[in-house]
């Protein structure tokens, strides 16, 4: 029986910021705006916003327009899709749940399966964990099938139809030997939670976690209201709708006010509630694996968490947990460096110029100036061929249905 190991990120005491100073001090948020700025302008975006936490200081930063041509930029209550960052609330809940004894992490997903339905095995008997839905370890592919047209987006597949595809699929490894990231994988893992909990995932999300935060405008269920806000890309996407179907895998709604929120509390700022112990922890190290996809896209992936991605290693001052995000002319990014207390939340809509920075880079050593630690160096060749991008995947007027 295989056993979870959590490799526990030893982080430090918070430091002074102007302790250990490198060569040159700690940038303010000032100089933070107008590093964004060049960001904007040289990512060829519609729009941008930018949040950052460090210590007790936040700030909102906003620039371009909500859509293009209305002349108005976005403000703190732009109404942004999180996309794949959606997936650091599942990990959060799946830690949650097993503090709470309702699951385990090592428990087999067949035994949340809707009732007839059966979880495929590895040829070996060995059965897909919590735990590998949460870290790409399962074995699953990245999605259930190609998305359909004319579908809004974080609309498919809605829980009947993953379950009807899940027990006739093969799996592309044991579980737990590999990893290749999977959208579908923590749909199923909201569906454990959702099961495991005796309410739907929205509920559960809502209640345990949104709520008590006081993130009242993140949600699966915009309001008209909420929709007129939405920022919009260069290219049509598509309705503004409820997305419970995908609400653990990318399906979630925000805006900038909301995420302070969440980066106070992920960055144990006094004050938010606390966090339960392991949410932030790395559980496996590329190393101890045969192989790995979709993990690197802004970084070289050094451990994975539960829907996070740590970038820059155990031993480094300037390791970087982080979750980006893809899909619906949205393009996310939440990082965080917790010894420093330091966070950012990055949000664009395409715009139709090409850009002409690495965006993920230049996210990162933003904040790495913000956290006074040396900043990390551009992600290696291999890291980009390692990469099943989603930006490959298109449907009809130039959509783009999976989020990364």
């Amino acid at each position: 029986m295989r056993v979870a190991v959590r490799l526990v990120l030893m982080c430090a005491p918070l430091l002074p910021l102007a302790a250990s100073l490198p060569a040159q001090p700690p940038i303010s948020l000032d100089e933070a705006r107008n590093r964004g700025l060049v960001i904007f302008q040289q990512s060829a975006v519609t729009g941008m916003v930018l949040v950052v936490v460090r210590g007790r200081e936040a700030m909102i930063e906003t620039y371009g327009e909500t859509y293009p041509g209305s002349g108005q930029k976005p403000d703190a209550g732009s109404l942004i899709r999180l996309c794949s960052v959606s997936k650091v609330f599942t990990g959060d809940l799946l830690v949650r749940l097993a503090v709470d004894g309702k699951v385990n992490l090592n428990s087999p997903l067949q035994r949340y399966a809707p009732r007839g339905k059966l979880v495929p095995q590895a040829i070996a008997g060995e059965q897909i964990t919590l735990l590998d839905l949460a870290t790409h370890t399962a074995g699953l592919p990245r999605e259930v099938a190609a998305y359909p047209a004319r579908i809004p987006h974080f609309t498919f597949p809605d829980h009947s139809q993953r379950w009807a595809w899940l027990p006739r699929q093969k799996l592309i490894f044991p579980p737990g030997s590999s990893a290749l990231y999977s959208n579908v994988g923590f749909d199923l893992l909201g569906d454990a939670l959702a099961s495991a909990s005796g309410e739907s995932y929205a509920h559960l999300l809502h209640k345990t976690l949104l709520e008590p935060l006081g993130m009242w405008s993140t949600t699966l269920f915009p309001s008209n209201g909420q929709c007129a806000r939405l920022l919009r890309p260069a290219t049509d996407q598509g309705l503004c709708t409820e997305t419970q179907a995908s609400g653990a895998s990318g399906g979630l709604y925000s805006t900038p006010a909301d995420m302070v929120k969440l980066l106070q509390y992920l960055l144990r700022i006094p004050g938010s509630p606390a966090q339960p112990a392991g949410a932030l922890d790395v559980y496996l190290r590329p190393q101890h694996l045969k192989s790995m996809q979709g993990l690197s896209h802004a970084g070289d992936a050094t451990g994975i968490g539960l829907g996070w991605v740590e970038i820059g290693g155990p031993d480094s001052p300037s390791a970087i947990m982080e979750k980006t995000g893809r899909g619906a002319g949205f393009n996310t990014y939440l990082a965080l460096i917790p010894q420093r207390q330091t966070g950012i939340f990055v949000a664009t809509t395409d715009g139709r110029g090409d850009a002409k920075v690495d965006f993920y880079h230049e996210a990162n050593s933003l904040l790495a100036n913000l956290a006074n630690v040396p900043p990390l160096p551009p992600k290696t060749r291999a890291a980009h061929a390692a990469q099943t991008h989603p930006k490959q995947r298109r449907r009809p007027a130039v959509r783009r249905p999976a989020q990364n």
